[in-house]
């Protein structure tokens, strides 16, 4: 009877090893992240991804994940992905307006030098700098948090999105998926108003009189030329001539 008791037991812990095997949860994944993999797998990111690959962003945010990747005191980076509607309503051209160098500009105004959870929204400096900035130069973000703490808006200076999924949030990347694209206001902002028209040179001076007018031949104290000396001349011989008539 104990046998058989002991063969039952040994057949049960067989018949549940391959399901509990199964429930398992998969080693995690290992390596830096890739961040064309992260929107490949997300679907709806293909312009994005087309735009990135375009200007060569895609390799090299990748070549700097893989040199931050371990590096727990690295700052690490964070992009905020458009969907491809968020492309779709943009005005028809938009991106084939853009010179070479402003696509890079563009798809580095969606890229943080930084590592950001949600949470650490909380407490950003604004204005943020992107990947476009440089040091300290345009092509800034505003992000702030909302009072329930759970999604965050960033303004671009020409559009404003709320921002509450992440794709991938890992250091040393985190991804977010946007509904609209983060148009630069150095490159979709208002423009300057033209300057007003300079005063012509031809404009009267102090006093009334002109350049044109000043001169000697405009001048009214100016003598006679021409005809009009040759008239002169002549009535003052006809008039020498009626004096000396009368005199004798």
């Amino acid at each position: 009877m104990a046998r058989r008791i002991a063969v039952a037991a040994a057949f049960l812990t067989l018949a549940l090893a391959p399901a509990a095997l199964a429930q398992a949860p998969g080693p995690a994944p290992s390596g830096p992240p890739n961040v064309t993999a992260i929107l490949e797998k997300g679907g709806q990111y293909t312009t994005f991804i087309k735009l990135m690959k375009m200007t060569q962003q895609d390799t090299q945010l990748n070549s700097q994940l893989n040199s931050s990747y371990g590096n727990s005191g690295g700052a690490g980076y964070t992009v905020f992905a458009p969907t491809d509607n968020a492309f779709n309503n943009l005005k028809p051209g938009t991106l084939n307006s853009l010179t070479q160098q402003q696509q890079v500009s563009l798809v580095q105004g969606h890229i943080l030098p930084s590592f950001y959870s949600i949470d650490s929204f909380q407490t950003v400096s604004n204005p943020v700098r992107t990947q476009a900035s440089g040091r300290d130069g345009p092509y800034t973000l505003n992000i702030t948090a909302t009072t329930n703490n759970q999604q965050v808006n960033v303004s671009s200076g020409v559009v404003v999105v709320t921002v509450n999924n992440a794709l991938y949030s890992t250091k040393p990347l985190a991804a977010y998926s946007v509904d609209k694209v983060l148009l630069p206001e150095e490159l979709f902002g208002a423009k300057a108003p033209a300057a007003a028209p300079t005063a012509s040179e031809g404009k009267p001076k102090k006093g009334g009189s002109s350049d044109a007018a000043s001169g000697p031949a405009g001048s009214a104290d100016s003598a006679p030329t021409g005809a009009a000396s040759a008239r002169a001349v002549g009535w003052s011989v006809a008039g020498l001539a009626a004096v000396l008539g009368y005199l004798l």
